[in-house]
């Protein structure tokens, strides 16, 4: 099975994992299971990593998935260069191929999440996106999965992002449920009890 122009016939979408099923999760669902059924989902999910951190620490990579006026061509040449130097494996270049043919790189964040959630429900895992003003380091990530594990009663994956507008704390969100520690918001919050 490989890549078609056409994501809208791939089936199975609407609540795997709880990837919703727009068009970021028809893709995301076609790359799963794809990697699924090649026994490759270890190799893509790293990939997937691998991209997601790129994404985050690179304004040029950014700026090329966000880019409207770069045509499907050059879009082509410079995703699989980008793969080439992330070491991407062959599944996951070809399918960031298809994304720039396409034109669906600016869905790429959205298509990680979707994955990520897809690839974690496959291991029996539920996926809690945390949000924090710095990068955490392992120590922490771990005792955050073992406290959110004691939690959900079950294995975490945590999605793991950084915004520093939130100051300082952590935003947790897991599915529909949100945890807002973040100093953002506190100081709002005592903002709006003052003017009371």
């Amino acid at each position: 099975m490989g890549f078609g122009g056409n994501p809208g016939g791939w089936t199975g979408v609407e609540s795997i994992g709880g990837a919703q099923a727009g068009l970021s999760g028809r893709y995301a669902t076609a790359l799963f299971e794809l990697a699924r059924d090649e026994r490759a989902l270890d190799t893509v999910s790293a990939d997937v990593e691998t991209m997601k951190q790129a994404l985050a620490q690179s304004p040029d990579l950014r700026a090329l998935t966000q880019s409207p006026v770069i045509d499907r061509e050059d879009a082509k040449k410079a995703i699989a260069a980008v793969a080439q130097t992330l070491d991407l494996g062959a599944m996951t270049t070809n399918f960031l191929g298809v994304l720039a043919e396409n034109r669906r790189l600016a869905e790429l964040p959205a298509m990680i999440r979707a994955f990520k959630a897809l690839a974690a429900a496959h291991r029996g895992e539920t996926t809690a996106e945390v949000i924090s003003a710095h990068p955490l380091d392992a120590e922490l990530l771990g005792a955050l999965k073992d406290k959110l594990r004691q939690r959900f009663g079950r294995e975490v994956a945590i999605d793991a992002h950084v915004d520093p507008a939130i100051l300082g704390g952590l935003i947790i969100r897991h599915g529909s449920r949100q945890i807002d520690g973040s100093i953002r918001t506190k100081l709002n919050n005592l903002a709006h009890a003052m003017k009371g």
